[in-house]
């Protein structure tokens, strides 16, 4: 599968600070790349490096094939932005708005019917700006990235702000865009949640570097397998469990028992429940607890943390 965006070695300094470093990311063509991590990681100065609105201290960042900083006006072309801000004039309606900058596009007037019917704006359209929602606010700021069909859009925390109600229908809208535009998508977000709802692949930063990246389904696979369970006596479970090598950790959802990586893990529940069982031990549930991007975080993010408080 061809890239939509690549960067190799991109770093970026601000006096003494390395806010970016050397971070080779690759997002193939028409995925949804979540690109996750904690506020103040380097999410958005790579974004912005991506789009051509600050310069790398070192490395190359390519859209579409297109050097961003040697071809400027050819990759800004390839790509539709999101960022914070929105930059509307309230006392326009959402279809004048967009026609300004279609007008300096010096795209067609069907251009924005358009991305006004993908986002699902039509009937609002004629409505002044200052009236709507920060959800409707979002969308047409998704609608004015569309303008011209880029290949390839960058947003960054577009969910930020909303309620349930409007993060519902804006991971809805994301995750369908490829199929229905073919475009890909760059998703910048520090909420692991929404880019596990939304995400087909990850990209996790931490401290400037990229630590983690990869299809979720696969990075999730190559976790090692869990087995959840929920007990009358959670005391004498885990010293039985102790005794069949497994260090069993409490939790909201119950005792979590990690297996080794390659172990099936149906027949391991069946032999643990079986083993509680003649120990007298109730058993009210038991079975594989299905790993998260959490689980995947927690791995990578949180041990790269620990080793910067040491050094």
């Amino acid at each position: 599968m061809s890239a939509a965006i690549e960067t190799e070695g991109l770093s970026r300094r601000f006096g003494r600070r390395l806010a970016v470093d050397a971070v080779s990311m690759t997002v193939p063509e028409r995925a949804v790349y979540g690109f996750l991590g904690r506020n103040g990681a380097g999410k958005t100065t790579t974004l912005k490096m991506v789009l051509g609105l600050i310069r790398p201290t070192a490395g190359v960042a390519r859209v579409c094939g297109l050097d961003v900083a040697r071809d400027r006006i050819s990759a800004a072309r390839k790509i539709g932005a999101l960022l914070e801000a929105h930059g509307f004039y309230g006392n326009l309606t959402g279809r004048e708005n967009l026609s300004l900058t279609a007008t300096l596009l010096g795209l067609p007037a069907r251009e924005i019917d358009r991305v006004l019917e993908v986002v699902e704006m039509t009937a609002d359209a004629n409505r002044k700006v200052s009236g709507y929602s920060l959800g409707m606010r979002q969308r047409l700021g998704l609608a004015r990235a569309m303008l011209g069909a880029p290949p390839v859009l960058v947003l960054d925390e577009p969910t930020n702000g909303l309620d349930p109600d409007g993060i519902a229908d804006m991971r809805r809208f994301l995750k369908s865009l490829p199929e229905r535009t073919g475009a890909t998508v760059l998703l910048s977000s520090h909420l692991l949640g929404e880019i596990e709802q939304t995400a087909t692949h990850v990209g996790v930063v931490n401290d400037g570097r990229l630590v983690l990246e990869g299809e979720l389904s696969r990075l999730k696979a190559d976790l090692a397998p869990e087995i959840v369970m929920r007990t009358g006596d959670d005391a004498r479970a885990v010293e039985l469990l102790a005794g069949h090598d497994l260090i069993a950790v409490p939790s909201e959802a119950g005792l979590i028992a990690p297996l080794r990586a390659g172990d099936d893990v149906d027949q391991a529940a069946a032999a643990l429940n079986r083993a509680l069982v003649q120990a007298g031990i109730a058993v009210f549930a038991i079975g594989p607890r299905d790993r998260s991007l959490e689980d995947i975080y927690r791995r990578v993010a949180i041990p790269a943390q620990r080793q910067a408080e040491v050094a």
